[in-house]
């Protein structure tokens, strides 16, 4: 299953971020001070922020090396991502980029703003498609404006596929942009249609829903213990007539772009910390040479054993929230290191494991005997790269795969610098002020919130995610397009039901037992009411963490109305969240984690069907329309994303390095364009 948590602001106060900085991570070298500029640019429903990386020049020469070396491995599968979420992603991409750069007519016109805007937002969405809401980003210029745009730049500076003329080039891509009838939604998920064949992201071509399942399920032992992630790194199509693969590989599909990650992958394990870690490095080379999902697993079971070094990250096909069927990985990057003080406290966490899954409100069945190689750790992100660029996560826990969970363990990772972003961007936004029921709440927001938020991120990642098992012969991925929504289910109530724990307190991880009702709150707010902001009118709820969100707060307040444990309430025409006992709201989520683990553990497609689709989906009109409303006037941007740092290799007369710098002063718009010109390697259309 999905263990990587999205959370642009998932567990934070949607515009208002609870999660801020740890022990340790105020800011205070790499010429980051009180003028470091955090808010870069603002467009459509979005804002760019700027992260800063703390500790950066206080490394080891190697390491700083290492990191320059993975981050380039990490900017160089960005074209991969973009081909995965469409097939037309790169050609339209690149003719837009072209248009901008050499179009020499009016650029004062409103219809050149739309389209600049246009643009900024399928960059931020690594295609045409919303990053979070799965929708595709129409255009508010008109097709015609665009079609002059196009024809009015010399053909010489324009990027036509395959020595296609703009006509031709027109024809292909001009149905895909402006129609919207023509692949509508990245990843559709309604129940009843062949969501393979009405999902617009490139996994498969030419073939049924029926047709892949049962070309998987034919691969699949039902007595191995140990199986493969069967199909993570392919595209399925027909091939003369027959149901086949195209492996994401050297000399496969995307050869160009993996034989430049293999390059750099290569540089760095030559200045690796240690020997574990270069034959983590290695073993992924491996694996991007063969694609043998054996020994991507040989990989992740190296990877989640190094806890010694410093300087770690993430490269590959990992993640399968993109995909109908939750089999495909999208690809992926990051760069990170530890930061040594605020790591205590998930130090203190993974020592703790066994407790956590033995006192566990779930049936004994599915507990875990053994929990093993639990590790987590706060760190700095250096750099962020394909699924987790622009848009990125706070939390990742990793490997997916069960079994290599279960015989090896884990790691967890809270990201210090990109909450800390978060939290100097949102000061004195006034979304407290609007939407939190009175000053008490607001209050113990200010007193706890960043303290309960980032412990929430620790819990659902280090021990959320790693609790439980499956029973004997289910496989884990028979809950299909619900398994991920059923997970981060899991994982945040997991969290949610120990933050209340007097254990917590006992740990010295809260300083009280009031503390946790900063979170409960928020978590409530959120999920029931503020995440609706990310909503446009009359459309579902279809990205996976806000289903998880919105399926938890609305099943407690269901379950608990008889008691008003937590009800929504008016007061002078705005709607507000009220938690009358927040004792007994932990023991609904603690009633409720009982209920999705055995979901998760049999296998129980239907249960978990019926609980997403009957309080993770729908959305009430008329509360969303409040809250849309009231959001708006406070003018914040509903997603966020960022731009990287830049490092730079310095080196002397023999070409021997001699530092690593790092700069914060590229802008969005350079930034991308750059990344366009330096890391674009493959054809327009795989």
């Amino acid at each position: 299953m999905k263990k990587v948590i999205y959370m642009f602001t998932s567990l934070i106060l949607l515009g208002a971020c609870t999660q801020g900085k740890q022990a340790g991570s105020e800011p205070v070298d790499d010429g980051i001070d009180a003028t470091f500029e955090y808010k870069v640019d603002r467009f459509a429903d979005i804002e760019i922020l700027r992260y800063p990386v703390p500790g950066f020049n206080s490394l080891s020469l190697q390491q700083k090396e290492l990191i320059y070396y993975l981050s380039q491995a990490a900017l160089e599968g960005r074209d991969i991502l973009w081909d995965q979420h469409n097939r037309y992603n790169l050609t339209i991409r690149r003719v837009c980029e072209g248009v901008y750069e050499n179009y020499m007519g009016d650029k004062s016109s409103e219809e050149w703003k739309q389209f600049e805007t246009y643009l900024k937002q399928i960059w931020m969405a690594n295609g045409i498609h919303h990053h979070y809401s799965e929708d595709k980003i129409m255009p508010q210029f008109s097709q015609d404006y665009f079609v002059k745009l196009v024809k009015s730049v010399d053909p010489g500076r324009m990027p036509f596929r395959d020595g296609m003329a703009a006509d031709e080039t027109l024809q292909e891509i001009l149905p895909v942009m402006f129609d919207p009838a023509v692949m509508p939604k990245r990843m559709n998920q309604t129940p009843g249609t062949d969501i393979v064949q009405t999902s617009a992201v490139n996994f498969y071509e030419g073939v049924t829903q029926q047709e892949v399942e049962a070309f998987y399920n034919a691969m699949k032992d039902p007595a191995d213990e140990t199986p493969v992630s069967y199909g993570l790194n392919s595209k399925v199509k027909k091939i003369e007539g027959k149901v086949a693969e195209q492996v994401w590989k050297l000399d496969g599909m995307y050869d160009k772009a993996i034989e430049r990650i293999i390059g750099w992958l290569e540089k760095a394990a030559a200045v690796a910390e240690n020997d574990h870690q270069k034959e983590v490095i290695n073993l992924l080379i491996d694996y991007y040479r063969s694609g043998d999902l054996k020994t991507f697993d040989d990989y992740s079971v190296k990877w989640v054993t190094d806890t010694t070094s410093r300087v770690d990250f993430i490269n590959g096909f990992i993640e399968t929230y993109t995909d109908p069927l939750g089999l495909k990985g999208s690809w992926e990057a990051m760069v990170n290191f530890k930061s040594i003080e605020a790591s205590e406290r998930t130090r203190v966490i993974s020592e703790n494991a066994q407790w956590f899954e033995d006192h566990s409100p779930i049936d004994d069945r599915f507990k875990k005997e053994e929990v093993k190689g639990v590790s987590a750790k706060v760190i700095t992100a250096a750099i962020l790269g394909g699924d987790c660029y622009p848009a990125t996560p706070i939390g990742i826990n990793l490997p997916n795969s069960d079994w290599i969970r279960r015989d090896h363990g884990s790691k967890s990772v809270t990201i210090d610098n990109i909450t800390y972003a978060y939290d100097k961007a949102a000061e004195g936004n006034g979304f407290k002020e609007e939407f939190m029921w009175s000053d008490t709440e607001r209050e113990r927001s200010k007193k706890y919130g960043t303290l309960t938020g980032n412990l929430h991120t620790d819990l659902h990642e280090c021990l959320g995610h790693g609790s439980g098992k499956l029973l004997p012969g289910v496989s884990s991925d028979v809950l299909q397009a619900y398994g991920s929504p059923l997970e981060e289910t899991r994982a945040d109530l997991f969290a949610l039901y120990y933050l209340a724990d007097p254990k917590l307190v006992e740990l010295g991880l809260l300083p009280d037992n009031e503390a946790y009702k900063a979170e409960y709150y928020s978590y409530i707010m959120n999920g029931a009411m503020t995440q609706l902001t990310r909503i446009q009118p009359g459309k579902d709820i279809e990205q996976a963490h806000m289903r998880n969100r919105a399926l938890i707060s609305r099943w407690v307040i269901e379950k608990g109305s008889d008691e008003k444990v937590v009800e929504l309430t008016q007061r002078d025409g705005k709607t507000y969240v009220v938690v009358n006992d927040y004792e007994k709201l932990r023991a609904l989520f603690g009633e409720l984690l009982a209920e999705v683990q055995r979901i998760k553990s049999e296998g129980d497609f239907e249960a978990g069907k019926q609980l997403v689709e009957s309080y993770g989906v729908k959305v009430d009109p008329e509360l969303h329309k409040e809250v849309l409303a009231r959001y708006e006037a406070l003018n914040i941007a509903p997603y966020k994303g960022f731009v990287n740092p830049v490092y730079k290799l310095v080196t002397d007369e023999n070409g021997k390095v001699t530092d690593v710098t790092i700069s914060y002063d590229e802008n969005y718009v350079d930034q991308q364009l750059r990344y366009s010109r330096q890391y674009s390697v493959l054809p327009l259309k795989n």
